[in-house]
């Protein structure tokens, strides 16, 4: 883990938020924007993992070399770890507790060559319970969470559990992503609060943590994530596209800050407008 610059935790109250399919693209965000080749995702779920799928990964295994077990590639270069690597059929469940649970997600973090990385995000399971606890316990130095929520009143409630969660174990909040914000019609051009608008804002606000965006529906998200294919690189153009870009340059300037606030100032190189 110190050889990877940035660790980001993905985290949602509550499943069908459409958590995964955020943190894929996010990270495919990232590498397009000046990062490829320096971007890994860890999938953190470990009864339910996905995130091999929707980067054309699925049925892959974890190649070993002489430093041993190293993540799978996706597209730009994005290094991936999940349980679906390890499990003989997509069939195959993982029927464990939660130490075992633990143990897998401590050997994913220890065991795995990810080599140097720019960014490392993670994709955790819904909820504040023994994934979600382990991946804050075990990472030194989390740079933040990114929280993804719907606009729906349901989805809120549980949002305010995983920025209280955040903070009682002292990791920053980077802020909220409202999903399935608003839908456009292809044919009129008209927009469609499908499931409400403006919750995310709203719950942003309430808690005093920034609002990253907005993200609208898009039928053919759906449709790249059963493909195995990372959405914005195929719809550059798209108001979903668009939105993600935005939360790319937001969440930059939240490390920025924060790496200026934890470098202490050096007594040796003299001000602006200062001789030494």
């Amino acid at each position: 883990m110190s050889r990877i610059k940035r660790k980001i935790a993905v985290i949602s109250g509550k499943g069908g938020v459409g958590k995964s399919t955020v943190t894929v693209n996010l990270a495919m965000a990232f590498a397009v924007h000046g990062y490829a080749n320096n971007v890994g995702v860890l999938d953190a779920d470990i009864t339910g993992p996905c995130v091999p799928k929707m980067l054309g990964l699925h049925g892959q295994r974890l190649p070993t070399g002489p430093a041993g077990i190293s993540p799978a590639l996706g597209p730009m270069g994005i290094k991936v770890v999940s349980m679906d690597f390890l499990l003989p059929s997509e069939e195959s469940p993982v029927i464990w507790r939660g130490p075992l649970k633990m143990r897998a997600i401590s050997q994913f973090l220890s065991d795995i060559a990810w080599g140097e990385l720019e960014f490392l995000f993670i994709d955790l399971p819904p909820g504040t319970g023994d994934e979600p606890l382990s991946i804050m316990q075990l990472i030194p130095e989390m740079d933040g969470v990114v929280i993804v929520t719907m606009a729906s009143e349901v989805s809120q409630i549980v949002v305010k559990k995983a920025v209280t969660f955040s903070r009682k174990l002292g990791i920053p909040v980077i802020g909220v992503i409202e999903n399935m914000s608003g839908f456009v019609c292809p044919k009129c051009g008209t927009d469609i609060d499908i499931f409400k608008v403006g919750g995310g804002k709203k719950i942003a606000d309430d808690l005093s943590v920034p609002f990253l965006g907005r993200i609208p529906i898009d039928p053919e998200i759906c449709r790249d994530s059963d493909n195995g294919v990372p959405f914005i690189t195929e719809h550059f153009d798209s108001p979903a596209t668009k939105a993600f870009t935005e939360i790319v340059k937001k969440i930059e300037r939240f490390l920025e800050r924060k790496e200026r606030l934890k470098t202490p100032p050096n007594p040796s190189v003299p001000e602006r407008g200062t001789k030494k």
